[in-house]
């Protein structure tokens, strides 16, 4: 379930080109990727992370104090859908990076939400989007499936996105994550 050490770094990566400074994880597990993630920001960066299940949410604070990430990750529980919205409202936006790798069936959601707190040049990745190859089969009935290939539809439909998918082969098997950037005001 969480990314794998290649797709950790691959974050760290990209946060690091990004120049990111503020980033918002929607879905935290066990914080590996917020890990990953939190380490490519300077020291005043800030990074939070949504969580709905409350123990994955203690795993990952003892994981994050344990990496001394605590002073720059603020770890929500909540479902994000309800979260999102206080984000908003806190004025934490716009992040520099979203990371997407929550429930699948609310990723078109979700996305939607990326969107509204991003700005021009925001970087938006999306966890999960090959799912072995199921996406493209039209006769699954499969929530999940459904809603990557929502999510990717929309992705591609947008304006104001320039996006691609790539796929990951490795220690989860075959899958990939969507890389977005935002073109527009």
């Amino acid at each position: 379930m969480n990314v794998s050490p290649n797709q950790g770094k691959l974050l760290l990566l990209l946060a690091q080109i990004q120049g990111a400074q503020t980033i918002l994880e929607i879905g935290t597990l066990g914080g590996y990727s917020t890990i990953w993630l939190a380490r490519a920001l300077p020291s005043n960066g800030r990074l939070i992370t949504l969580e709905a299940n409350p123990k994955h949410a203690e795993v990952a604070r003892v994981n994050i104090a344990r990496a001394g990430l605590s002073d720059i990750v603020d770890l929500r529980l909540g479902q994000p859908l309800s979260t999102l919205p206080q984000i908003a409202a806190e004025g934490h936006s716009p992040f520099d990076l979203i990371f997407i790798d929550a429930d699948k069936p609310n990723n078109p959601d979700y996305f939607t939400w990326a969107l509204k707190l991003s700005h021009r040049g925001s970087l938006i990745i999306a966890d999960n989007v090959v799912r072995n190859g199921a996406v493209v089969e039209q006769s699954s009935s499969d929530p999940s499936i459904q809603g990557v290939r929502h999510f990717n539809e929309l992705l591609a439909s947008e304006p104001g996105i320039s996006a691609t998918a790539i796929q990951t082969v490795g220690s989860k098997g075959y899958d990939g994550f969507a890389i977005a950037i935002v073109t527009a005001d």
